[in-house]
C-alpha cells in the first residue's frame, strides 16, 4: 500500500470519526429527553425479581427509600413489554441502581418486610443478620427470589457482607443484559442518526474518497488534522463534540449542497441519476453504517492505522539500500572481467632447454620426447611393466 493510499484511508476514517463524534451528541440530547436506559432498567429488574406485571416485588422494590431516592418524584410506570424496544422511554424512572443499593434494600425487604413503616423503622426493627434474613424470608413475594436468598446466605459462611456480595453479584449479571439491550438499541440509533447527518450535510464518503485520491492537498490537510486528533487523548470529551462540525466543514472536502443539482434539469439521463442518486445513497449508507459503530471505534482505528503510517512514511522517503559489499553496479560486471584479464601476470617462459626446437633431455630414459620429423608408433614403445595381478 503507498503513502497516497494510505493518507485516503486517515481521510476516510477521520470523516467516520467527526461524523460520529456528531451523531453521539445528538443521542445524548435524545437519550436525556426519552430515558431509554431507566426503561430497559426497568424491565431489566422486573425479570431479575421475577415480577413482570409489577404487582408485587418489583413494586416494592422501586417504593424502598434506596431505590425511590434515586430518581425524581413519583414512580412513572410505562406500558409493560416483553421485549425491549428502541423508542422505550423511561421518563421518571432512575436511569442507574448501584449493585449496593439493590443488595441492601432487598435484604432490607427480607428481614423487615416489604412496607415502610414505623414499626420498620424504629430502632426496635430487626437487625440485618443472616439469622433474620432466613427467619423472615417470607417477606420476599416472589418464591425464586427467596431462594437465590437462601442460597446466598448459605454460602455466606456466616458473614452477612459475604451474603452481599453475592446478591450483587447476581444483580451485577443480570445489568450485563440490560447494557447489551441498550448497546443494540444506541446502534440503531446511530445508524439512523448516520444516515439523517450524510444527508443534510450531504456527506457521501465515495466521492470524499476520490477527491482525497486526486487532491494532494486536501489529503496533506485532512492527515495533519488526524495527526492532531491522535495527539490530543482528551478528543472525544464533550468539549470537542461541539467543535466537530465546523471541523467537518473545514477540511475543504466536497461535503454540502452548494452546486449540486439534478431534478429540475430537463437533460438528466440514465448516467446522471447513477452519478446523483444511486452514488449519493450508497455514499450516504456507508456512512450511516461507519456511524453506527460509534466514535471510540473510530478513534481507535486511527491511532492504529497513523502508527502504520509512521512505520511506512520513512521508507516511502528513503529506501532501503543493499549492502555496498553486496551491490552490483551497472557496468561491474565488464570491469570486473577487464580487471581480471588486465591484472593475471602471463606465464613464465620455458627454460632454455625446453625451447623450440630443442630435445626432451629425457627422451632416452621414455622414449617419449618430442621428435620433429616423425611420430612413434606403438611397436617403439618400450613395454609396460606393472599394473594389477
Amino acid at each position: 500500500m503507498g503513502l497516497e493510499t494510505l493518507d485516503v484511508v486517515i481521510g476516510v476514517i477521520f470523516v467516520f470519526l467527526l461524523v460520529s463524534i456528531i451523531a453521539a451528541a445528538v443521542r445524548e440530547g435524545i437519550e436525556a429527553h426519552m430515558k431509554t436506559r431507566g426503561a430497559y432498567l426497568w424491565l431489566g429488574i422486573r425479570e431479575l425479581l421475577h415480577d413482570r406485571q409489577s404487582t408485587g416485588l418489583a413494586k416494592v422494590f422501586y417504593q424502598h427509600p434506596l431505590i425511590y431516592s434515586l430518581f425524581p418524584g413519583e414512580l412513572r410506570e410505562r406500558k409493560q413489554v416483553d421485549a425491549p424496544r428502541v423508542w422505550a422511554s423511561g421518563r421518571g424512572m432512575p436511569s442507574y441502581i448501584p449493585a449496593r443499593n439493590f443488595a441492601l434494600a432487598l435484604m432490607d425487604i427480607a428481614a423487615r418486610g416489604p412496607v415502610t413503616s414505623t414499626a420498620t423503622a424504629d430502632a426496635t426493627a430487626p437487625a440485618i443478620t443472616l439469622e433474620n434474613l432466613r427467619a423472615n424470608i417470607l417477606n420476599v413475594q416472589s418464591p425464586a427470589v427467596r431462594r437465590i436468598l437462601l442460597t446466598a446466605i448459605d454460602s455466606a459462611e456466616g458473614d452477612v457482607r459475604k451474603a452481599q456480595a453475592e446478591i450483587e453479584a447476581w444483580y451485577d449479571s443480570a445489568m450485563d443484559r440490560v447494557s447489551g439491550w441498550y448497546k443494540r438499541t444506541t446502534h440503531v440509533w446511530l445508524l439512523g442518526i448516520g444516515f439523517f447527518i450524510a444527508v443534510v450535510l450531504n456527506v457521501n464518503i465515495l466521492t470524499i474518497a476520490h477527491h482525497l485520491y486526486v487532491t494532494p492537498a486536501a489529503r496533506e490537510l485532512v492527515v495533519s488534522r488526524a495527526e492532531a486528533a491522535v495527539a490530543d487523548p482528551k478528543y472525544l470529551d464533550e468539549t470537542n463534540r461541539v467543535a466537530a462540525q465546523k471541523t467537518l466543514e473545514g477540511l475543504s472536502l466536497p461535503i454540502g449542497w452548494k452546486g449540486y443539482e439534478l431534478f429540475g434539469r430537463a437533460d438528466y439521463n440514465f448516467s446522471m441519476i447513477w452519478k446523483f442518486v444511486a452514488v449519493p445513497l450508497g455514499g450516504w449508507m456507508l456512512t450511516a453504517l461507519a456511524t453506527s459503530l460509534g466514535a471510540p471505534f473510530w478513534f481507535d482505528v486511527l491511532n492504529k492505522v497513523m502508527v502504520i503510517r509512521a512505520t511506512v512514511k520513512p521508507h516511502e522517503k528513503s529506501p532501503e539500500e543493499a549492502s555496498e559489499d553486496r551491490q552490483t553496479k551497472p557496468g561491474a560486471l565488464a570491469t570486473t572481467a577487464q580487471q581480471r584479464q588486465t591484472n593475471v601476470p602471463p606465464p613464465p617462459p620455458p627454460p632454455p632447454e625446453l625451447a623450440a626446437g630443442a630435445g626432451d633431455p629425457l627422451s632416452d630414459v621414455d622414449a617419449c620426447g618430442p621428435r620433429e620429423f616423425e611420430e612413434t608408433s606403438d611397436d617403439d614403445l618400450p613395454a609396460a611393466t606393472g599394473g594389477v595381478q
